[in-house]
């Protein structure tokens, strides 16, 4: 856009030289074009009123040559030489008009600037426009791209966490059935000992307080006995020292057994509760975690599917925004107007 700013304003100089340049033979020669040139030629001048034109001849042309190298300007030297092969002509095509030429060259070179300056402002307004517009959508698509990308980054990101967190609660799920198997191969057995324990403390208690309810039963019936029959020749004299011994063992031993089925008893309804708080705790537990499993797999299943969808979508921009890179850089050649070369404003 400055190379095209440029342009616009070297034109503007050079018609505002080329003016210049029409007023300076238009009041240089306003008296003088009518005198010499109303029924004479050049050749017909004596040598004073000859070189006064040739003076002002040369002013013209020089004053020209100043200007285009004031401004740089090719067409202007271009023109001041057209006037001088115009004037030198003139001197030798008998009764014509040299200043009618000049100016008519400086009015259509005014003229055509003119026309092209009224084309640049077009084709700058078209520029403009294009270049406006153009790079709005750029803007729009490099932000869309930014945008797009952190998106699909953080799906991505996302899904990968929660995968990592899907394969900790299957292997927390798997800890929690192995754990369960193992209580429940061990409650098997704890239960299988106590079955086995218990039926051997009943059958050693029933045996304790059979014995016990014999001895009873022997030495009460012998106390008895002796009572009712005082006189009775005694045959056998019963033991009775030594029977409440043996009773008192027999006692003894019904107490270590009955207290022994009752501590079994309480151990296994303690083991028993244990492992039914430990099924249920497990239950809950892997419940919980086989919940959380079907929740995170679908959360990351359609972080996938957004993930995917997400790089559908950049892979479109970008192609566009390529396009709109493509359409971009063809404007900037066709706008950005790199002043001419000497020889492409001559050819």
């Amino acid at each position: 856009m400055e190379d095209h700013e440029a342009t616009v304003k070297n034109r503007a100089e050079e018609l505002k030289a080329l003016a210049g340049a029409k007023r300076a033979v238009m009041d240089a020669t306003g008296g003088g074009e009518s005198l010499v040139y109303s029924t004479t030629s050049f050749l017909q001048l004596s040598g004073g009123e000859a070189s006064r034109v040739w003076l002002a001849n040369f002013e013209v042309v020089n004053f020209l040559r100043r200007l285009a190298h004031a401004q740089q300007s090719t067409e202007l030297f271009q023109l001041a030489g057209r006037i001088s092969n115009v004037m030198q002509l003139a001197a030798t095509a008998g009764n014509s008009d040299p200043f009618a030429k000049v100016k008519g060259l400086i009015s259509d070179m005014i003229e055509r600037l003119m026309k092209e300056a009224g084309e640049d402002a077009a084709h700058k307004a078209y520029c403009d426009k294009e270049y406006g517009e153009t790079k709005q959508k750029l803007d729009e698509l490099k932000y869309d791209i930014e945008k797009y990308t952190s998106k699909l980054d953080k799906a991505k990101s996302d899904s990968v966490t929660l995968k990592d967190e899907v394969a900790t609660l299957q292997s927390e799920i798997a800890k929690i059935i192995k754990s369960q198997a193992e209580a429940d191969l061990l409650r098997k057995e704890e239960y299988k000992l106590y079955v086995q324990s218990k039926a051997d403390l009943e059958q050693g208690l029933s045996g304790v307080r059979l014995a016990l309810k014999i001895l009873h039963e022997y030495y009460s019936n012998q106390a008895s006995l002796a009572q009712q029959a005082p006189d009775a020749p005694v045959l056998h004299s019963a033991a009775q020292g030594a029977g409440g011994g043996i009773i008192a063992m027999l006692e003894v031993i019904e107490s270590d057994f009955g207290k022994s089925l009752a501590s079994t008893e309480m151990t296994e309804d303690a083991a028993a509760t244990a492992y039914q708080r430990l099924s249920m705790d497990n239950k809950l537990a892997k419940k919980v975690k086989e919940q959380d499993v079907e929740f995170k797999t679908k959360a990351a299943a359609g972080l996938d599917k957004a993930a995917t969808e997400f790089a559908a979508d950049l892979d479109s921009m970008q192609t566009e925004l390529d396009a709109v890179l493509e359409y971009y850089a063809k404007i900037r050649a066709m706008c950005e107007i790199k002043p001419l070369t000497y020889e492409e404003r001559a050819a």
